[in-house]
């Protein structure tokens, strides 16, 4: 009779040098803890914003990216020299997602915090479905003019409406003032969101890490698993995800932001034996606590990728590579968390200067 076999948390996916030697780099800094869902003011429509005057920056926002910051900025500065507020305006789920396979990057609420924490005061994401995809370019313009901004700031490549129809001659003939955020380049390629998703789909961090300018985050609520981790001495976290969001498959160090506080740990995310073809599950081992966060909202951040998957033939070889998963993750945090701080996320993840734009 065969023994059975366990697919939980082989050595590193490639030979690349960074995963083979978790902190070659420069560490990296730890990211701040995320923003606290009262500070994030979040409408579902553009009536919502109630204030004429404001500075609206638009775009598709999906990770909130080093060129979504470079815009977010821009924005920013002008409403603190009109002294106004900010209003980021999005749409979820990304056009790629609605009408192809692609995953996004954040969910709505995700997106909502990540914009707060980039300076918004207020946050508008519109519900994009097929009705709203269908919505005339010009009907979109003239409900942006209806909230009587002082300026709308927006990236080079920003298209809206019915077929993508919309661009920047439409909103400079419907808005008295306009401002345009060149594209901004991440080691040398235009920072996109389609770029991310590759990097995840490959389990690389560190790269989508470059390009976002922090660590790769989930947000979701700690649900029952079947707590086979308690029986070897490893209780983790069940982190329920929406099967749309992309997930990079693999065992990372972590950090999570939890309402107790922020705690260090190795986290696993995969297909579930029992259920392959569904969505990745993520299950998060925090260090040194047993706290209980049933039905509790957490953040994981994705710090570092340590190693592939991997299937063991009995508890004692899981074990003994769990024990060797959690050592490793300890010093990839050891290592960020000495790291000098760098302030603002940076294109290349090591120097100050931002990353050239296009």
């Amino acid at each position: 009779m065969r023994r059975p076999r366990f697919a939980w948390f082989t050595p590193a996916m490639n030979a690349d040098a960074d995963d083979a030697a978790p902190g070659a780099r420069p560490p990296r800094p730890l990211p701040p803890p995320p923003v606290d869902d009262q500070q994030v003011v979040l409408h579902r429509t553009l009536a919502g914003i109630e204030r004429h005057g404001t500075v609206i920056a638009v775009g598709n926002f999906d990770g909130v990216h080093l060129g979504h910051r470079a815009l977010l900025s821009r924005a920013r500065e002008r409403a603190d020299e009109l002294g106004v507020p900010l209003v980021a305006v999005s749409f979820f789920p990304p056009a790629k997602v609605l009408f192809g396979d692609a995953r996004f990057l954040t969910s709505a609420s995700e997106k909502a915090a990540l914009l707060t924490e980039a300076g918004a005061t207020e946050v508008v994401v519109i519900p994009f479905d097929h009705a709203f995809a269908a919505t005339p370019s010009e009907v979109f313009a003239d409900a942006v003019a209806a909230a009587r901004p002082a300026v709308v700031v927006v990236g080079e490549d920003f298209r809206f409406g019915r077929a993508r129809s919309g661009g920047l001659d439409l909103l400079r003939a419907t808005l008295p003032h306009i401002e345009v955020v060149p594209l901004e380049l991440t080691a040398g390629e235009v920072t996109k969101s389609s770029l991310i998703r590759e990097a995840l789909a490959a389990a690389d961090v560190a790269r989508a890490e470059q390009m976002l300018g922090l660590p790769y985050r989930v947000t979701g609520l700690v649900v029952r698993g079947d707590q086979r981790g308690r029986t070897i001495g490893f209780p983790t976290l069940n982190v329920a995800t929406d099967a749309r969001k992309a997930l990079p498959i693999g065992v990372f160090a972590v950090v999570v932001d939890t309402p107790a506080g922020r705690f260090d740990g190795v986290a696993n995310v995969g297909p579930r034996p029992t259920f392959p073809d569904g969505a990745p599950a993520l299950e998060a081992h925090l260090f040194d606590t047993g706290l209980d966060l049933y039905d509790r909202r957490v953040t994981v951040h994705l710090l570092e990728h340590l190693r592939a998957p991997r299937r063991f033939d009995g508890l004692d070889a899981l074990r003994a590579q769990l024990a060797v998963d959690a050592a490793a993750a300890r010093a990839v945090i050891a290592a960020r968390r000495s790291a000098p701080d760098r302030g603002e996320p940076q294109a290349d993840g090591h120097e100050p200067p931002r990353g050239r734009r296009a």
